[in-house]
């Protein structure tokens, strides 16, 4: 059976050009040239079979660099989107790290408020400016929340070396923070400062209870 390079090549050397579909419709095209084996550069041997092999290696060879074509085109588009993908991550760790810069800048500010709520309001407008500092204070967590900020429990969690620096303390057995010295803060699940804790036995800060 005659593959399909040697038809296309018959179809060429007995019509004088390409084989092309019938169409019912056809526009008008101006200016079309003939695609003849004189237009591709092929000079074809007088001898009719002789005629179908070069056709057919034509043929063969347009065939294979069409196909080393397709993987280059292949190789660039993932390789285009493998940079797509690596600039895109590129900018969201630059995004993260710059957030995650401006939020450690901002933990003595924390800090601040949390000595402020240590003291007690005496008079009542102390009170009213205590409130007012707390709102501001809960206003200014929520910002910071929706970058992904969360605050480290505290005193009476069990106590967990991944998010607590215990710097007084200790005891047998389970440890508790018993006393919470410095808040500690996470970023998207990243200890950006662990708290700094008092620890105790569980068993003890149960009889102090």
């Amino acid at each position: 059976m005659a593959s399909e390079e040697e038809i296309v090549a018959a179809e060429i050397v007995e019509n004088g050009t390409s084989a092309e579909p019938e169409s019912a419709e056809t526009e008008p095209i101006e200016a079309v040239v003939p695609v003849t084996p004189a237009n591709l550069g092929i000079e074809l041997p007088e001898d009719h079979d002789e005629a179908i092999e070069v056709l057919t290696d034509a043929v063969a060879t347009a065939r294979s660099a069409a196909d080393r074509y397709l993987d280059d085109l292949q190789r660039l588009a993932a390789d285009y989107e493998n940079y797509r993908k690596r600039v895109q991550r590129d900018r969201e760790e630059v995004v993260e790290r710059s957030t995650q810069r401006l939020i450690e800048s901002l933990l003595p500010v924390l800090d601040s408020f949390d000595q402020a709520f240590a003291h007690e309001a005496q008079t009542s407008g102390e009170e009213k400016l205590l409130a007012g500092v707390r709102g501001t204070f809960h206003q200014l967590m929520d910002v910071l929340g929706k970058e992904g900020l969360e605050m480290v429990p505290g005193a009476g969690e069990r106590f967990d070396p991944t998010v607590h620096e215990a710097v007084s303390g200790g005891g047998d057995g389970e440890l508790i923070v018993a006393q919470e010295l410095r808040r500690g803060y996470t970023l998207k699940d990243r200890v950006i400062r662990p708290a700094l804790v008092a620890v105790a036995a569980q068993e003890d800060a149960e009889d102090d209870t």
